[in-house]
């Protein structure tokens, strides 16, 4: 298991994406709506990916709403707003659905030899952002929590971990970092009493991974956080005793290039920093740049840390003493009345 996770090209694998996957420093596969056109489709292409490279991580961007990468033959899963929504309403009923999610997500992808969503959001919704906005449970800390927690435990019924993204949180500013620099001026009390302290609980509740964000928040350091010491190993690792997977966001988003114009460099710093895989996507030719010129060695620690994200394919084939299928045909309906009930509450 080592530092890189890359994408491939299209629908099946080229030779060039076959000897990317050959190369040591490379432990992941991260598949986007490019790489899917049906279920039998994906699946071939997972075990193409496996037949190369046994124990690589494969994941995917699958939280709902307008993040959701395969649609085609996949249950669409509703915005996590939506189920903040229910939540104010009836806060059981918000927290059964949350974790019938998790389980929905976590099957469809399962059964598709996916490891792993990068799910869920735990960023605040402050009302300001223009990225995160209704992939946020909720506007306050105690619902986030809950909601996350219950959709947290749906993945886990199913053999899936989870990733809880963006530390420290990415939720109150407007900026977008695919697209632009994005600074957050508050003080580090601030944001360790609100943002962190979801993150904090999430790790109380053996939250398997975390992905930090690219957002610089200038009262605590001057690097984004994916790139910064003090966020990666004074914080999340020290003070918050995160003993899980980090995972950087996406290397070739604006704020990185920013930050950092060399792409070798910029891989070199994020792991330096202490992310156990950084994200190598939509980077082309220069992926090869970077397997060529990357030194890193990955210790025994960070090894096993990733090995932890694996998919337990055991859970994959029961749920709740029940057949899957059976399960997963009642998840669905109930996430059709989730959204006829929040067109009621509208």
């Amino acid at each position: 298991m080592t530092c890189l996770m890359i994408d491939i090209g299209s629908t099946e694998l080229s030779y060039k994406d076959e000897e990317r996957l050959q190369n040591k420093l490379v432990g992941g596969v991260i598949l986007f709506t490019r790489n899917y056109q049906s279920k039998k489709q994906i699946k071939t292409l997972t075990a193409a990916i496996r037949k190369i490279k046994k124990n690589i991580l494969i994941a995917v961007d699958h939280e709902g709403g307008r993040v959701q990468r395969f649609r085609a033959e996949f249950t669409h899963i509703p915005d996590m707003a939506l189920l903040g929504q229910v939540y104010d309403e009836n806060q059981s009923e918000g927290r059964r659905l949350a974790k019938l999610c998790g389980q929905l997500i976590a099957y469809e992808l399962g059964i598709c030899d996916i490891d792993f969503s990068f799910t869920p959001v735990l960023d605040i919704n402050f009302g300001t952002s223009s990225v995160i906005g209704d992939r946020s449970f909720h506007h306050q800390t105690e619902p986030i929590v809950e909601l996350a927690s219950s959709l947290m435990e749906g993945l886990n019924l199913e053999g899936m971990q989870s990733v809880g993204k963006h530390f420290p949180g990415h939720g109150f500013i407007k900026a977008d970092t695919h697209l632009e620099i994005a600074n957050d001026n508050r003080l580090l009390e601030e944001i360790q009493k609100k943002d962190m302290s979801i993150f904090n609980a999430m790790i109380k509740k053996n939250i398997a991974g975390v992905m930090p964000s690219h957002v610089i928040y200038t009262n605590c350091d001057q690097k984004p956080a994916g790139f910064s010491q003090f966020w990666l190993k004074n914080q999340l690792r020290g003070l918050m005793n995160f003993q899980g997977a980090i995972f950087s966001d996406d290397m070739g988003m604006k704020a990185a290039q920013i930050f950092e114009k060399d792409l070798v460099v910029r891989v070199k710093k994020a792991l330096e920093a202490g992310c156990d895989m950084v994200l190598l996507c939509n980077q082309g030719k220069d992926i090869d740049h970077v397997l060529d010129k990357l030194e890193w060695k990955q210790d025994s620690d960070s090894i096993k840390r990733l090995l932890k994200m694996h998919r337990d394919s055991s859970k994959n084939k029961v749920s709740n003493s029940f057949p899957v299928n059976y399960s997963h045909e009642s998840v669905k309906k109930n996430i059709i009345e989730l959204k006829n009930l929040v067109k009621k509450l509208s």
